[in-house]
């Protein structure tokens, strides 16, 4: 029951286009919904154990399944982007003929259809930016451009 409760409030945390998309029973839809209304702990709490109630009699997997699903592609997504993080800060780390260019030829030959030419334009930039305290445009652009380099071998 506990079990089923803490799938409930999972649910309530949903945006309204996923909750809309689980296509829950009227019954338990208007229940998440109510909850989500309710801001005092204890009317709230009770509201957690009626759509706990209500769950015991549907079958939760399929919302199990999609719940995790979701979950699933968001730590990918973050994982992704803190890859790219690390990658951008190897790039731009040390002294420039040393940690960076090592950092460049590792990247340059996980993905050999990368443009080192603007990598390295774009680094030199980076440097420029951050040793002088400028605005960090180029430090963005190497993330994005870095990005767009590694989608497609994620993809394949």
């Amino acid at each position: 029951m506990l079990a089923l409760q803490d799938l409930g409030m999972k649910l309530v945390e949903l945006n309204e286009q996923q909750l809309e998309s689980m296509q829950l029973p009227e019954s338990l839809l208007a229940a998440v919904q109510e909850a989500r209304r309710l801001t005092r702990h204890e009317a709230r709490r009770r509201q957690m154990q009626y759509i706990g109630r209500l769950m015991r009699d549907i079958d939760a997997e399929p919302i199990r399944d999609r719940l995790e699903q979701w979950l699933g592609q968001g730590r990918e997504h973050t994982a992704q982007l803190h890859t790219l993080e690390r990658w951008r800060e190897a790039l731009l780390a040390g002294e420039p003929a040393l940690a960076g260019e090592q950092a460049l030829a590792r990247f340059l030959r996980e993905f050999p259809g990368a443009d080192s030419q603007k990598l390295r334009t774009l680094i030199r930039n980076a440097r420029r930016e951050q040793s002088a305290a400028l605005p960090p445009k180029s430090y963005r652009e190497l993330f994005r451009v870095l990005r767009e380099m590694t989608e497609p071998a994620a993809d394949g």
